[in-house]
């Protein structure tokens, strides 16, 4: 993920070889000209995920009495080419986009605003915090797909072990790294992965209600600094070279070389594959800590489902998303890829309360933090990229460095915003 540029969903882009997703400027064409009833489908989803979808998506158009085309597309590629197609009419009739794209498409002109449709309307069953990355302008112009957050993952073995409990605190964090040392923690440098340590105590990277830069307020500053900290006592590691930092963190807690990681619910089906949790009731998941109990919080991720501006295909499209996104389809992804539904009524199916991972993250999505649902979100982590990493090698302070991401996001990204 880069979702914007999130590191989930590069790795999980990374992933798709080359005769598994198809080059996107230039194919799928929709509606924009041919069979006007054949929703064209560009699924995003990584290698673990598309068989799923593509056989939820069939199985719609059967029942819905039309044609789909689904096409598994790159998810570092499918902003842009999404935008390329789209402006000249042409693209998929329906998107799976990344939460944080959705604003800035409505922005563009380049989705349907769905307010008027039945989908808007069939809104009071979704959790709230996925709702929220639908909006823009107070339209609606997507239905959600799946939600997700970030949680702590833990080997109950090792903790057990050494007598300790999952840590509600960063504080116990540190208690439990003076019986595993390093081993206790792995933190991914990754700005996605900051966020967590920011909103923990108190942080944002902005303000929107207020447009005000918030990245290097006290509390956000302090936040960063939280994650330098079990560095500097030796109760956590990280690497320090960007690219390298997820795939290093995974294969640490996959290899049972640490016993701790902060990672999403798509990280878990290859977790499960390894040595470590052949034995799948080994992994634990729990919220993120936070300054004090129960005040950790991860950010909502997922994704939702758009409708290009200017389709052709738009009813089936509704028909589709319908179907998609019922609480029939989503119990399905949840059992079968144990990952999170955006329908509050889906948890309370057995099938769903018997999925270790969906029951686990449950807790956690309850205090997921809404990120920025503004157009220019996607832009706000490439400079935290920098600063993050900066701060975690040692390189500046934390304060210097949320300075300097304060500077350019005033200096490139939200201009109007004023400095908090």
């Amino acid at each position: 993920m880069r979702r914007t540029p999130l590191a989930k969903n590069l790795i999980r882009a990374a992933a798709l070889t080359a005769a598994g997703a198809l080059a996107l400027t230039g194919c799928g064409g929709g509606s924009g000209g041919g069979n006007a009833g054949k929703v064209v489908f560009w699924d995003t989803s990584g290698p673990n995920e598309h068989s799923v979808f593509k056989k939820l998506a069939e199985g719609c158009a059967t029942k819905g009495g039309y044609q789909v085309q689904t096409e598994q597309v790159a998810f570092d590629q499918a902003r842009s080419n999404y935008k390329t197609n789209a402006q000249g009419g042409q693209g998929p009739d329906v998107l799976r986009a990344e939460v944080a794209w959705v604003s800035e498409f409505a922005k563009n002109g380049l989705i349907q605003d769905l307010s008027a449709t039945d989908l808007a309307k069939d809104s009071a069953d979704f959790l709230d915090v996925a709702v929220g990355s639908t909006k823009y302008d107070g339209k609606t112009y997507a239905v959600p797909q799946v939600t997700d957050t970030l949680g702590l993952l833990y080997n109950k073995k090792m903790l057990a072990d050494a007598g300790i409990q999952p840590p509600k605190t960063w504080d116990e964090v540190r208690a439990a790294g003076a019986k595993l040392g390093e081993k206790a923690l792995f933190i991914n440098n990754d700005p996605y992965y900051a966020l967590p340590f920011i909103y923990g105590d108190g942080g944002n990277l902005v303000d929107t209600a207020s447009k005000k830069i918030t990245v290097n307020t006290a509390a956000s500053v302090k936040g960063v600094e939280t994650a330098k900290s079990l560095l500097d006592a030796k109760v956590a590691q990280t690497a320090l070279d960007p690219s390298n930092s997820y795939n290093n963190m995974k294969a640490a807690f996959s290899g049972g070389q640490v016993a701790m990681i902060i990672d999403g619910p798509w990280a878990v089906v290859d977790i499960l594959k390894s040595d470590a949790f052949k034995d799948a009731s080994n992994l634990g998941i729990a919220p993120v800590p936070g300054a004090s109990a129960g005040k950790g919080s991860g950010p909502v991720g997922g994704h939702n489902y758009v409708i290009r501006q200017g389709t052709k295909a738009k009813d089936n499209a509704v028909k589709f998303i319908q179907c998609m996104s019922s609480a029939e389809s989503q119990a399905t992804v949840a059992k079968e890829l144990g990952l999170l539904p955006t329908r509050k009524s889906v948890y309370d199916t057995a099938d769903v309360k018997s999925q270790a991972v969906v029951t686990g993250f449950s807790e956690a999505i309850k205090s997921a933090h809404a990120r920025a649902w503004i157009p220019e979100g996607g832009q706000l982590f490439d400079p935290l990229k920098i600063g993050y990493a900066d701060v975690l090698s040692g390189k500046k302070t934390a304060k210097a460095a949320m300075d300097e991401v304060a500077k350019t996001y005033k200096d490139q990204v939200v201009k109007e915003y004023s400095q908090g």
